[in-house]
């Protein structure tokens, strides 16, 4: 059995990179397929509020449905349908027919996104200690050997059909090696189990805090906020760190590139490091101080004079927000085993809602605002997060969390 877990964790790993290679694949070729559809960068925002919207009903549709059929039956049919989605903008060549293909592509990844993220739940629970901080680093891995592969194509002048096609069928064929490792559904809890009846260790909900059938915990939304103000601060580091720089310390352009670089490198890093600091010091801790770091490091970089500081205060931005997303969605995982599915689908629409929400509400503020100044709305959600981590520590009593062993089971044999 430990064999099979160490396999389904790996396949885990290869979903995440797959994940962040396909969507990686697309933000390389954007400029070509603009180009090929021909329209403007203008219109091209407005599409992409489609490929947004597909995913968050991407999301939404498939948390019920792996929560009835499994994560072993729904991710890779979603890998599936996202990575054959990716042909689909690479073929447009007008505005109506690459709104199509961006909303169904996005939908493809909505429906990954929430799938492989509810296994890494169910994987996590098996191995009774914190695992989900890594599987999203390789996700931040893929997009970089999409950048580094999408780079070597477009120098040898393949075209985005050919280049998006061979992607999309090499995410099939990954699809296809990694589906045997995926772990069989949970069986269900025992619906009139409490804490006193479970084994040692291990802690249940009573049935009489158990949420209606088809009713979201408030607890779980509650999650889903502080995942849309997280997403938000991150998608602000994404779309305005590099001209944040370049505007208001007069960076030249290859150093102002350095404000993503540093961001985005110390995400994946601090996420590969994450499991172990949670472990050890729970994910209450990780989210509370891992925020309070997070606003400090963009506090610097808000009122910072010199290049070199702006560029320290992306970097401890990133190691700060790191880890805590992996936590929120960790934690609407185990919060119900029977609705793992629909939870992670609540935190994480609501979070990708952010991830959009933040470039849209950063350019208008800057109307009335330096641009400096406009990233002290992503340090008060920072330190908002900051305040309210304690709504993790319910789910940290029982789960992978907690100091002493827990009995868990994966599939029908004990972990």
């Amino acid at each position: 059995m430990e064999r099979s877990l160490r396999a389904a964790r790996i396949a885990t790993f290869g979903f995440f990179t797959l994940n962040g290679f396909v969507m990686g694949m697309w933000v390389v070729h954007i400029p070509t397929v603009e180009h090929r559809a021909g329209i403007s960068h203008a219109v091209l925002g407005w599409l992409l509020l489609l490929l947004g919207g597909g995913a968050f009903a991407g999301m939404q549709l498939v948390g019920p449905l792996t929560d009835r059929l499994g994560a072993r039956k729904v991710v890779p049919a979603s890998a599936a349908l996202c990575s054959a989605a990716l042909i689909l903008p690479g073929l447009a060549t007008e505005a109506w027919t690459l709104a199509v293909a961006l909303l169904v592509f996005g939908f493809g990844n909505g429906c990954l996104d929430v799938s492989m993220n509810t296994h890494a739940v169910q994987v996590e629970r098996g191995y009774r200690r914190p695992v989900m901080s890594a599987f999203h680093a390789f996700f931040s891995v893929g997009g970089v050997l999409a950048a580094l592969v999408g780079a070597r194509t477009l120098s040898w002048d393949w075209s985005a059909p050919l280049t998006l096609t061979s992607v999309s069928v090499f995410g099939l064929a990954v699809a296809v090696l990694f589906t045997p490792a995926l772990l069989r559904p949970e069986p269900a809890a025992a619906p009139e189990a409490t804490s006193e009846e479970t084994g040692a260790g291990q802690r249940t909900a009573p049935a009489g805090q158990k949420a209606p059938r088809g009713k979201t915990p408030s607890r779980i939304w509650a999650l889903a906020v502080l995942a849309f103000m997280l997403m938000l601060c991150e998608g602000v580091a994404n779309d305005w760190s590099v001209l944040g720089l370049r505007e208001v310390l007069d960076a030249p352009a290859a150093t102002a590139a350095l404000a993503y670089g540093a961001f985005s490198t110390a995400m994946t890093i601090g996420r590969l490091l994450t499991d172990r600091v949670a472990a050890r010091f729970g994910p209450v801790a990780i989210v509370r101080y891992g925020t309070s770091l997070a606003a400090l490091g963009l506090t610097t970089v808000a009122l910072s004079p010199w290049i070199p500081l702006a560029l320290a205060g992306w970097t401890v931005f990133g190691i700060g927000l790191s880890g805590s997303v992996p936590q929120l969605f960790s934690a609407a995982g185990h919060a119900d085993q029977e609705s793992a599915g629909v939870n992670v689908s609540r935190v994480a629409g609501l979070g990708y809602l952010g991830m959009l929400a933040g470039p849209a509400i950063i350019g208008p503020m800057t109307h009335f605002l330096p641009l400096n100044l406009t990233f002290f709305l992503p340090v008060a959600f920072c330190v908002i997060a900051a305040c309210a981590a304690r709504i993790l520590r319910t789910e940290s009593a029982g789960t992978v969390a907690s100091a002493g062993p827990v009995h868990e089971r994966v599939g029908n044999q004990p972990a």
